[in-house]
Parts: C-alpha cells; sequence; structure tokens
C-alpha cells in the first residue's frame, strides 16, 4: 500500500493520522457493513481542499485507484462515522451498484500522528 495518510481539520486544528498505522490499530475490530447512505463523504469533497479545483489528470488519479482497489479489505471509519480509509473503495462499491460495504469503526479515535502540519511535509517514502 503506498504511504498515504488521513486528514481533517478540527476546532483545535488540522489533525492527521498515518493510514498505516490506522490500518495496524483497527485489524482486531469487528467487521461491520454499512449502507452506502450513511457515508457522508460521498457527497462531499473529500480529496481535493476547498477551493481547490481539480483537474481532469488530478481525477483520473483517483479513477486508475478506484479501479485498482479490491473490496476484500474493510473501510475503516473513526468513532463519528466518517471515512478515515476507504474512499476508493466506497467509490468501487457505488459504481458496482453495490448497497453496503464491509468497515471497521473505532470506538474511540485513536491520538494523531500529526498536528497542524501541512501535508506536503509530511513523509511519503
Amino acid at each position: 500500500m503506498r504511504k498515504q495518510y488521513h486528514s481533517r481539520p478540527t476546532d483545535s486544528g488540522r489533525q492527521i493520522w498515518d493510514v498505516h498505522r490506522l490500518v495496524e490499530l483497527s485489524k482486531d475490530l469487528p467487521v461491520i457493513e454499512v449502507p452506502l447512505e450513511k457515508i457522508r463523504e460521498l457527497d462531499e469533497s473529500f480529496w481535493f481542499e476547498e477551493g481547490h479545483n481539480p483537474t481532469c489528470r488530478e481525477i483520473l488519479t483517483h479513477v486508475r485507484l478506484i479501479h485498482e482497489t479490491d473490496l476484500k479489505y474493510p473501510i475503516i471509519l473513526c468513532s463519528e462515522g466518517r471515512v478515515m480509509d476507504g474512499m476508493h473503495r466506497v467509490l468501487k462499491a457505488a459504481l458496482e451498484g453495490k448497497e453496503t460495504i464491509s468497515a471497521v469503526q473505532f470506538p474511540v479515535n485513536p491520538d494523531p500522528d500529526y498536528q497542524n502540519v501541512s501535508l506536503d511535509e509530511l513523509p511519503y517514502d
């Protein structure tokens, strides 16, 4: 899996989680089926910052990742039910006409790995 991060703004600033660590922390959580209609991110800008108009090339990158993803791996949800990892899988499930997707959900969110750091400053190797 390529190096990736989950990032979200909060009242105390931007919080960022290493997705590899999220996968490790969530590996023993029970797998549940979540209706796609409950995935709020389907109707939000997920990968692009507010005000950023993605280019067709940027969209193509995500289309390729959607095509290559494997639905056998559950998505990871935070304690509030928001996607922390797996949005490409959510879109693949939607494209395939599925009504649910396998997920694990943290009962309590793990502490972020970084706070108030630019995504461009994070290690990607």
